[in-house]
C-alpha cells in the first residue's frame, strides 16, 4: 500500500508520575526530516526519538513533540514500608522474649530504620520507558493515517492512468486515416499546381512524412511507463521518487507526441495527456 506523506498523530501517556502527550505532524519532503521539541530534562532522548521514526518512515518532514505534566503526582507524600517494619517489630519482640523484659518499641528509631520510609521519587528509567511506548503507539496512529490517505491518493492516480490509456488507443485507431488524410492532401496539392506526380515520388513523399509522424514508439512508451505506474502503486511501499522520476518520462514522450502531430485530434490527445500527468504529478509529489 502506498502512504501518503501528509498525516497527524497524537497519544496520550497517562502514568503514576502524570501525563504525557506525543503530538507527530507530517507533511511532503524529498528526504526525511526530523525535528523535535522535547521538555528539557529529555533532549537526551533526541537521538532514540530519531531512530524510531526512522526504522518507520522513508520520507516526510516530521515534527514531533512532547509535553509532560507531573503535577498531579505526589512527590512529598511520604509512605511506609510495612513488610520491613513487620519485619523489624518481629526482631525486636524475639529480642524482648530472649531478654525477659517488655516495653514499648522504639518508633522514632524504627522510623530512622534505612528503607522504612519512602518518598514517591520519580523513576525517569521507568518514564522514559513509558513515553518511548507511547511514541511507538503515535508512530502506529501517522502510518495508519499515511495508509488511508495514500488509499485516495492510489485511487486518483488510476482514474488518471485510465484516461491515459484511452488517449494512446485514441492516437492509435487515429494514426491509419491520418496518413491516408496526409497522403490525399499530397495529391490535391499537386493537382492544384498541375504537376503530374509519379506512383514513385509519392511513395517517397508518403515515406519522407510517415517518418516524421510515426508515433508507434511514444506510444509504446507511453503505454509502458503507464503500466509501471499502476504496477507501482499497486505494489506499495516507498515508491514516491520512482512515480516522480516517470512522470518526468511520460511528460517528455507526450511531448514529443505532440511536435509530431498534424492532426487536431492527436493535438488535443497530447494535450489531456499533460493535463492528467500534471494532475498525478501533484498528487505523487506527496507520497513517501
Amino acid at each position: 500500500m502506498i502512504r501518503s506523506m501528509t498525516a497527524f498523530a497524537r497519544q496520550s501517556v497517562e502514568q503514576s508520575w502524570g501525563v504525557g502527550v506525543w503530538e507527530i505532524r507530517s507533511v511532503n519532503s524529498r528526504f526525511l526530516e526530523t525535528n523535535f521539541r522535547l521538555p528539557e530534562a529529555f533532549r537526551y532522548l533526541e537521538f532514540k526519538l530519531r531512530e524510531a521514526l526512522r526504522k518507520r518512515l522513508q520520507r516526510g518532514k516530521i515534527d514531533c513533540s512532547l509535553k509532560i505534566d507531573t503535577s498531579g503526582m505526589e512527590s512529598d507524600k511520604l509512605t511506609v514500608d510495612k513488610s520491613l517494619v513487620q519485619s523489624l517489630l518481629s526482631s525486636y519482640h524475639e529480642l524482648e522474649q530472649l531478654s525477659g523484659a517488655e516495653q514499648a518499641p522504639p518508633l522514632a528509631q524504627l522510623l530512622a530504620w534505612p528503607g522504612v520510609i519512602k518518598s514517591n521519587e520519580l523513576d525517569t528509567e521507568k518514564m522514559e520507558q513509558e513515553l518511548l511506548a507511547g511514541l511507538d503507539q503515535a508512530i502506529d496512529q501517522l502510518i495508519v493515517m499515511r495508509e488511508r490517505e495514500g488509499s485516495s491518493l492510489k485511487e486518483i492516480i488510476e482514474q488518471r492512468l485510465s484516461g491515459m490509456l484511452q488517449q494512446v488507443v485514441l492516437v492509435r485507431e487515429e494514426m491509419p486515416a491520418i496518413v491516408q488524410w496526409q497522403k490525399e492532401k499530397i495529391l490535391t496539392r499537386f493537382e492544384e499546381a498541375k504537376v503530374e506526380l509519379e506512383e514513385q515520388r509519392l511513395e517517397q513523399e508518403m515515406v519522407m512524412i510517415a517518418q516524421k509522424i510515426d508515433v508507434d514508439e511514444e506510444l509504446d512508451r507511453l503505454d509502458t511507463h503507464i503500466r509501471e505506474v499502476g504496477r507501482l502503486i499497486n505494489k506499495g511501499g516507498s515508491v514516491g521518487r520512482r512515480l516522480d522520476f516517470l512522470m518526468q518520462e511520460l511528460n517528455r514522450e507526450a511531448n514529443t507526441l505532440g511536435s509530431k502531430s498534424i492532426n487536431t485530434k492527436t493535438t488535443a490527445a497530447s494535450v489531456e495527456l499533460k493535463v492528467l500527468i500534471e494532475q498525478m504529478r501533484e498528487q505523487i509529489q506527496n507520497i513517501e
